[in-house]
């Protein structure tokens, strides 16, 4: 019977090279200061990746593996498949190498980042809502054409991009203790956590997800791989967070890295969406509010701490979206 490698970890070389690799194109984004009452002296920041040029981390992952193609690679264009801000960041990364970008949008993506995509050159192919149903017509696609497939998050140089998030946190905040990314297909966790722990190993970091899409939470408690069907994934308004199972690559490095994964509120979400528009004058799409929501709400499952960020991972929010969350109560 036939046994499939365990996937190799990455070293700290691999994302300081792709630091080096993104300079220029991705941005050095801010930690910008997020007081939170009742923290009793400990200090929270907010990682801006919506400050990006496509408005989400997916850049630095996009352009890391789209820098390395080969002119042959490139000539022949690049596909993927995304609900919206990895299907930005490549569409951005093969404009800015000269190269065709085609990308696999579930039917549901919203309309905000289907403009964006096209707006950047993209050819957009759109399916099903499964995160199952878009990776296949990609692999369809790109054996019909012969394009150069960039994986969403299952991939070492998406990771390696990816991280470089982490290593800007470390340079920004070298006291850090406590860094909170949200989870999906597993890309920014295991390179945030993996580029962080090889440099500074002492210094913790969760990964955080919506309660409704809890695959990972459940992977990484269990210790194997779990899938979890798109009618239930699906249930969260974070569009951004509704893949059916973490990367089998990223699993690896977020069991090797990641200290813990907990789970927030659909409610939660909601309120941490207002409270870092408010407090700290940041508009995050529902996924980028994560992380926030579990220091606002879990700050006890989050213990010891004294200097903590957060990653907002993007800020491509629909207006419609963001008009129900203001109007909305606060929850109790």
């Amino acid at each position: 019977m036939a046994t499939t490698a365990t996937p190799t970890l990455l070293t700290l070389p691999v994302f300081q090279q792709a630091a080096a690799r993104i300079r220029g194109v991705a941005a050095h984004t801010p930690l910008v200061r997020l007081f939170v009452p009742g923290l009793d002296g400990a200090e929270v920041y907010v990682k801006a990746e919506g400050l990006q040029p496509i408005g989400s981390f997916k850049l630095r992952g996009a352009y890391n593996k789209i820098a390395q193609l080969t002119p042959d690679q490139r000539s022949r264009g690049v596909i993927t498949y995304s609900s919206g801000n990895h299907a930005q960041g490549v569409a951005y990364a093969a404009r800015v190498v000269g190269a065709k970008a085609v990308i696999v949008m579930p039917s549901n993506a919203p309309e905000v980042k289907k403009r964006a995509t096209a707006a950047l050159g993209a050819e957009i192919v759109e399916v099903g809502p499964a995160s199952s149903d878009r990776k296949q017509k990609a692999e369809e696609l790109e054996a019909k054409y012969g394009y150069v497939m960039i994986p969403p998050y299952d991939d070492e140089q998406i990771i390696a991009g990816q991280g470089t998030c982490g290593l800007e946190i470390l340079e920004d905040l070298p006291d850090v203790d406590l860094v909170l990314s949200p989870v999906s297909g597993g890309g920014l966790l295991s390179g945030v956590a993996t580029a962080i722990k090889l440099s500074k190993p002492d210094v913790r970091v969760i990964g955080v997800e919506p309660e409704l899409a809890a695959d990972a939470q459940e992977s990484f408690r269990s210790g194997h791989l779990v899938t979890w069907p798109a009618d239930m994934t699906t249930r969260t308004f974070c569009d951004g967070l509704r893949t059916q199972s973490l990367g089998e690559r990223n699993f690896e490095h977020i069991r090797t890295f990641v200290d813990d994964i907990v789970t927030v509120t659909e409610a939660e979400i909601r309120s941490a969406m207002r409270t870092l528009l408010y407090a700290a004058r940041l508009t995050p799409e529902p996924s980028g509010a994560c992380s926030a929501a579990g220091i606002l709400f879990h700050r006890d499952q989050l213990l010891p701490f004294r200097k903590v960020v957060v990653v907002m991972s993007g800020g491509n929010v629909e207006p419609e979206v963001l008009q129900s969350v203001l109007t909305e109560d606060t929850p109790r």
